[in-house]
């Protein structure tokens, strides 16, 4: 079976990579108090997400969701033109995604860090990709496919290799658990209000909204005793992450991840720590060790069987029969979906 949309999975793959690769930058900002620095950081992606839907409102709304999520019912579809202001039940959505995809999501893996090695927080993330393709269709009212699972664990297992494993205590643990379900509700929600925000819209608000609630999360963490102006290293910093970790790669994954389904952009998450992987080698001027190569090959495996698969509820195309034929033509299987960039 040929992989279908390769448009929308080059979209995903694009944000996962930006954000593979940035990791390495943010060892410049750890030195500035991390929850005030992140809401600058969003704080200066939604204004820019924000004039983007000023100057182009049907960015990222010009085609259909992609045919391997089932229709919803009329009365299950939001209301309003589609692009416009958010409905109440979007701004909740919109307001939980902010707190615990993004907000929630940094907490926890501030908290983690000091009470677990960064690699086994890394692998307690790199298991979205079988969160989401459990969770994903189960929220639609459908049923997971065995073979989206299957492909799903062949890549967290594949990001176990890459990322490694390290000691942890309960802390540790209960805190990479809760950046796991930050990093699993950050696609779930978004792909609610997705098909009629569109993801320029998706983004801005999310990061609207999070700002508010990391300055909260600062004021809690006792963080104004250590404000100050940030130097000019992490003021470039800052504004890297802002334009291309957030705009860049939230619009991209978001525009990707509406056109692909939950399920199967979920897997894509797994390109995240191989993007880590190969920036670290590079700049470090060595190969990677062998059970992260190893790794890697693991989650290629596990990506091509997951782009590959036929969601359920897919249908395979069927061709209208001709005006002079008593029966219908045989059924053609068509795994080609239609995505403009």
């Amino acid at each position: 079976m040929k992989i279908s949309n390769v448009g929308a999975v080059l979209l995903c793959v694009t944000g996962m990579v930006i954000v593979g690769s940035s990791v390495s930058i943010s060892q410049l900002i750890l030195d500035y108090p991390a929850l005030t620095g992140q809401a600058a950081r969003y704080a200066l992606a939604a204004v820019v997400l924000f004039a983007i839907a000023r100057r182009w409102p049907r960015f990222g709304l010009e085609s259909a969701p992609s045919t391997g999520t089932p229709t919803r019912r009329p009365a299950d579809r939001a209301p309003g033109p589609t692009g416009g202001w958010p409905t109440r039940r979007e701004w909740l959505i919109l307001t939980v995604l902010a707190a615990i995809g993004l907000a929630a999501f940094n907490a926890f893996i501030l908290i983690a860090l000091p009470h677990a090695e960064p690699a086994l927080v890394g692998t307690f993330i790199g298991a979205a990709p079988l969160g989401l393709a459990l969770l994903g269709p189960l929220l639609r009212g459908g049923r997971p496919t065995v073979r989206l699972i299957g492909a799903a664990g062949v890549v967290v297992a594949g990001t176990a290799l890459v990322q490694g494993t390290g000691r942890a205590d309960a802390i540790g643990v209960l805190a990479s658990l809760g950046a796991l379900a930050g990093e699993i509700a950050f696609s779930l929600l978004a792909a609610a209000v997705l098909p009629r925000l569109g993801p320029v819209r998706v983004a801005a608000y999310s990061c609207a909204l999070a700002v508010p609630l990391l300055l909260v999360a600062a004021l809690v963490g006792g963080e104004p005793a250590r404000w100050r102006a940030p130097t000019g290293v992490e003021t470039a910093t800052y504004a890297y992450l802002a334009a291309l970790m957030t705009v860049v790669a939230f619009v991209a994954w978001f525009t990707g991840l509406r056109r692909l389904g939950v399920e199967r952009a979920g897997i894509l998450v797994g390109v995240m720590p191989v993007a880590t992987l190969v920036t670290a080698a590079v700049q470090a001027g060595r190969p990677p060790t062998l059970g992260s190569s190893l790794g890697v090959l693991v989650v290629v495996l596990g990506l091509t069987l997951g782009l590959s698969a036929r969601p359920h509820g897919e249908r395979p195309a069927r061709p209208e029969p001709a005006a002079d034929q008593s029966e219908p033509e045989p059924a053609v299987v068509s795994t080609a979906r239609t995505a403009s960039a």
